[in-house]
């Protein structure tokens, strides 16, 4: 894309003049904050940024982007944000999508997607319910979870989207908590920059239908034992005291503190995102309480040719070595059978 010279935007350029209808107190609206904080430092000029949603509570969020956005189907945001950015690969496309919403329904897609690695970004809400339609359990409630639909607890086994995302071969992989908005606005504009998919889990906080689901990583108390932020080429190091780390225990991570059993700074592991290996990756995102903490931050960011970079090259190829050059060619081409 040729350089253009793009007049200063702020956060108020991307507001709308008109109520943000969530419920009071929801985590959207700290997310909504950080996206229209990101966008004035992506380089890209208002009119070439378009926000797609399917449904649910999160899909509302093009109507309150100041920019050019579709609510369109029940899981169907990600082939429509496909198509969008094929045809007009300058355009800057983010999905804005919930946990029920592209982990089932839209399950199939989301992977795809992910799998061919097309430029466009992600933002997974995942308030681990349906709250749209009052509070049934998701694909990524909880086993055991108690909801509307699972009165005696769920007994399916949730997913996590850093899995699925690994096991699509994913190219970019976030997650951030509605709880830290600098955080979540740093990581939405190091997302805009990955050429491929970029997939930002955001564990949301539903007030309403699933509050508090997110506090044993979130909590002022346990936030720093409970969570750790992963930044490339830094040390995996953590807690209150900043003496927790990782290091490798055989084919698992462990937890160990520095100064005890001879463990040092220089033990613990160092974070590599853009490794082209996800295997490292894989584990990271597969930490959970109560033997490790929560992987927040970017944990995979590995460059390589996406897929619209290579239906380009195609698209140019055969427009160099094609014989057939108007639509009448075309027609009258092969085989053609002449009515009387």
């Amino acid at each position: 894309m040729e350089n253009i010279k793009i007049d200063k935007l702020s956060k108020k350029d991307f507001q709308v003049d008109q109520p943000v209808k969530w419920c009071a107190g929801c985590g959207s609206y700290s997310i909504l904050s950080a996206v229209q904080n990101a966008l004035p430092e992506i380089g890209v000029k208002k009119e070439d940024i378009v926000f797609i949603s399917g449904i649910g509570c999160s899909s509302r969020f093009p109507y309150y982007m100041e920019t050019y956005g579709f609510h369109t189907l029940h899981g169907r945001a990600n082939p429509i944000a496909t198509g969008t950015k094929l045809a007009n690969p300058d355009l800057s496309v983010w999905v804005v999508t919930g946990d029920g919403d592209s982990m089932a329904i839209g399950g199939n897609h989301f992977i795809h997607t992910l799998r061919r690695n097309i430029d466009i970004n992600i933002l997974l809400f995942n308030n681990k319910i349906y709250a749209l339609t009052k509070g049934q359990y998701s694909p990524t409630t909880p086993f055991g979870g108690v909801t509307k639909t699972s009165p005696d607890g769920t007994i399916e086994h949730p997913f996590k989207p850093g899995e699925l995302a690994m096991g699509a071969e994913g190219t970019f992989f976030a997650r951030v908590v509605d709880t830290e908005p600098k955080r979540m606005k740093d990581v939405f504009i190091k997302a805009a920059q990955h050429k491929g998919t970029s997939l930002i889990e955001i564990m949301e906080n539903c007030v309403i239908f699933n509050n508090k689901i997110h506090s044993d990583i979130t909590g002022k108390e346990v936030k720093d034992d409970n969570q750790i932020y992963l930044e490339h080429g830094e040390k995996m190091i953590f807690g209150k005291e900043r003496n927790k780390g990782l290091v490798l225990d055989g084919l698992k991570l462990k937890v160990v503190t520095i100064g005890e059993n001879g463990i040092t700074e220089d033990d613990i592991l160092t974070h590599d995102a853009k490794s082209p290996d996800d295997t490292m990756h894989y584990l990271l995102t597969r930490m959970t309480l109560p033997e490790h903490p929560v992987a927040t931050g970017i944990i995979r960011s590995f460059d390589v040719v996406n897929y619209g970079q290579l239906l380009q090259e195609q698209v140019d190829y055969a427009k160099e070595t094609t014989k057939i050059n108007t639509v009448d060619e075309l027609l009258n081409s092969g085989n053609t059978f002449i009515l009387k």
